[in-house]
């Protein structure tokens, strides 16, 4: 068990084509498989050991505090439970109490994965703490497990590898989770950034609704459904090929055409406001793009013609959107001691 005050920082990710098909029971029955990079937002967050035996809790996103002591039973209450959930996995019996403060660059609901990579930076904040060695598979299944199975969140899995591995993968579900590192050429990087946008729609939601919906539609092997998980199989293979050989206009027409598969997945991936935007930024000059996460709101990820995307800039800013810029993260979770 540490003394030292821990510090630690995990990469949000962008989901280029394959969501959905990490999501259950899809990957058992058919295996799935997501493209995806992290970017330069992250969560962050600090451990300070305390001499007693109570835990703190300052959460900057919810703008909420929770205490708890480690001689009594942790119940999950609706507040911090992800944070909660995590210190009762990793146990009471071998540490004293310790004051935890969490903040991320983007906010819950925002559909780049931030409460499951807020989950891996808390996973490797813990285990530094208690001297426990987990390598990044390890890291990523227990940041799963706390997650899906002791708390019941629907959702899938790529989020939590995308942040503890870092960087361009493609990621293959089935059996087991395979992370594939893909070495992106550093000028097709860098084309790719000045070429990509997000778009913050004005929406956060609870992606959980999205994804049951989505699920009961794959259990009762809804036709639409189904066709569109496996399109979306398809092109993340075809997108990774792109990526790889530097064909970035065919990566940002098929960026398009993955938008347009997801949506088969579930009516309630879109909504009028998503789709006032995205329409607006193809009459500027987009040439594709789709929402980043489950759905219902959260980000819509643009690919453009560079001399063209500030016409998409300033068409969106006006239409009431917040439009950024950001740089890929070739680092995943990371831990350091301060």
């Amino acid at each position: 068990m540490s003394r030292l005050r821990i510090r630690t920082r995990a990469p949000l990710r962008i989901s280029f084509a394959g969501g959905g098909t990490d999501v259950p029971p899809f990957p058992a029955l058919e295996g799935g498989c997501v493209l995806s990079a992290t970017i330069d937002r992250f969560a962050y967050g600090s451990l300070e050991p305390r001499v007693d035996r109570m835990v703190t809790i300052e959460s900057l996103d919810f703008k909420t505090t929770a205490e708890m002591s480690l001689d009594e039973d942790i119940t999950c209450d609706g507040n911090l439970d992800l944070i909660k959930a995590a210190v009762r996995r990793f146990g009471r019996d071998a540490t004293n109490g310790y004051d935890l403060v969490l903040r991320s660059n983007a906010p819950p609901g925002s559909g780049l994965g931030a409460s499951s990579t807020m989950m891996v930076a808390l996973t490797g904040l813990l285990a530094r703490h208690n001297a426990t060695e987990l390598g990044d598979y390890d890291t990523a299944q227990l940041a799963h497990a706390i997650e899906r199975d002791d708390l019941g969140i629907a959702g899938g899995m790529q989020d939590h590898y995308a942040a503890t591995f870092g960087g361009f993968n493609f990621i293959e579900f089935g059996d087991r989770v395979i992370v594939n590192p893909l070495r992106i050429r550093d000028e097709v990087a860098h084309e790719l950034e000045f070429s990509l946008l997000l778009c913050f729609t004005g929406i956060t939601r609870d992606s959980g609704w999205v994804i049951e919906d989505q699920t009961r539609r794959a259990v009762a092997h809804t036709k639409n459904t189904i066709e569109g998980l496996r399109a979306q199989k398809e092109l993340a293979v075809a997108m990774k090929a792109a990526l790889l050989t530097g064909a970035l206009r065919d990566f940002g027409a098929l960026l398009g055409e993955a938008w347009a598969q997801k949506k088969r997945l579930s009516p309630l991936i879109t909504n009028p406001r998503i789709d006032e935007l995205y329409d607006l930024a193809r009459r500027k000059g987009a040439l594709g793009g789709k929402i980043t996460g489950a759905g219902g709101g959260g980000y819509i990820l643009l690919f453009c013609d560079f001399p063209k995307k500030h016409r998409v800039i300033e068409a969106l800013e006006l239409a009431g959107a917040d439009v950024t810029e950001f740089t890929f993260s070739p680092k995943g979770m990371m831990t350091w001691a301060a």
